[in-house]
Parts: structure tokens; sequence; C-alpha cells
């Protein structure tokens, strides 16, 4: 495509509802936004380890009308291998800029309560969760990059949208993670399995704990 090809494809992109809460689950995770023309239009840029490549293909595959060049692969100065895709830079993503770029950091938006459901849910997880252990049978997700009051915010919606009680756990001082109380690990679990389940390599993310029928 031209450059001319490309503005008049991208005039036929609209995010489906599915789309719009992947693109919310991976904000709270490790996706970010990037935008290069003064923050008129935005694009999405995922990456993770190579061990997660099925991953990126799953989410590539939810997004593919929105990349051109396809998964990409590079190597760190750490020396470990990622995999990435970017989408179409595009004013449809101002609207999730503005809400978890706010004060120019990623933050929780305000509107979380109305953009969390369980694909979102799902998808966060997959980006920053793991299984606790097999002795305390629950879950937590990495909430590294937030502040305690966004988290408390978290809590909240967690509780009364899902059922999902939660707890904080200090990591490192001044860091928190978000901890699935083990009451509510299989409520957690119902919610997010049907998408973590189309992904081999969550399946040690699910941890050993058996359904409750």
């Amino acid at each position: 495509m031209n450059t001319k090809e490309i503005r008049e494809y991208k005039k036929t992109l609209t995010l489906s509802d599915i789309q719009r809460s992947i693109l919310v689950g991976t904000l709270l995770g490790d996706g970010h936004l990037e935008t290069r023309d003064g923050k008129k239009t935005y694009r999405l840029k995922v990456e993770h380890q190579i061990l997660q490549r099925d991953y990126i293909e799953w989410l590539y595959k939810q997004f593919r009308e929105w990349v051109r060049s396809g998964i990409c692969s590079r190597v760190k100065k750490n020396g470990k291998r990622y995999v990435l895709f970017q989408t179409y830079s595009h004013g449809v993503f101002r609207f999730y800029a503005q809400q978890f770029y706010s004060n120019g950091t990623k933050n929780i938006p305000k509107l979380i309560s109305k953009l969390l459901d369980p694909i979102a849910l799902a998808v966060w997880f997959m980006d920053d969760g793991s299984w606790k252990s097999d002795n305390h049978k629950t879950f937590i997700i990495h909430t590294l990059g937030f502040k305690r009051k966004d988290l408390k915010i978290i809590q909240s919606v967690l509780l009364k949208k899902f059922g999902v009680a939660t707890c904080l756990h200090r990591q490192k001082g001044k860091y928190w993670r978000l901890y699935i109380k083990s009451e509510s690990a299989d409520v957690f679990r119902k919610l997010v399995e049907p998408y973590t389940s189309q992904v081999p390599s969550m399946k040690t993310k699910m941890g050993n704990m058996k359904p409750k029928k």
C-alpha cells in the first residue's frame, strides 16, 4: 500500500467490542499506546518474551486487520528474545490514551468499572498474572506499575462487579501485587479460563486447582 491507500484503508477500521475489551486488558498489563503526531492518533504496541509467542499470536489474530507488518522479533540488551506487533496509528485509540495516560504515566482509569469485563480481566491476567502456589491455590496479578490508591479502585470493581475478593501485598517496599483471596479463586478462574484456555502457554498460570462444579 502507498500512503494514500493506507489513509483510505484506515478510514474503514473500527474497533469491535472484543477488540475494545482486549485493548483495556493489555493496557492494564504490558501493552502501551504511542503517539507521533501530538496526541491526535495513537498506535498499540504489544511485546512479550519468545516463550509466550502463542499469546502474541493470539493477540495478533484478534487485531489482524489493524496490523500491517505482522509479528516481529528482536533481542534486547539483556540477551532475551521478544516478539511484538504494533497497529496502525488511529484516532480511535485516543479515548483509551486519555483514560490510561491522563497524568502522563500509565494509571488505572476513573472509568475502569465500565471498561473492565471478563475478557479484559483475562487479558490482564495473561499479561501480568500467575498462579500463587500449590499450597495457596490462588492467583496473583503483578501490578507493580500502579499506585496503591489506583489498586484500591480496582479492588472495589472486582468485588462489586464480579464477586472477586482481593487484597494487596507489598513487594520491594513501595510496590504492590493484587492477590486473589482463596475463597474467590474459583470465581476468578471461571471468569478468565474461557480465554486463557485458548493459549497453551497460559496453562501453567492457571495452576492445578480443580474447578468446583
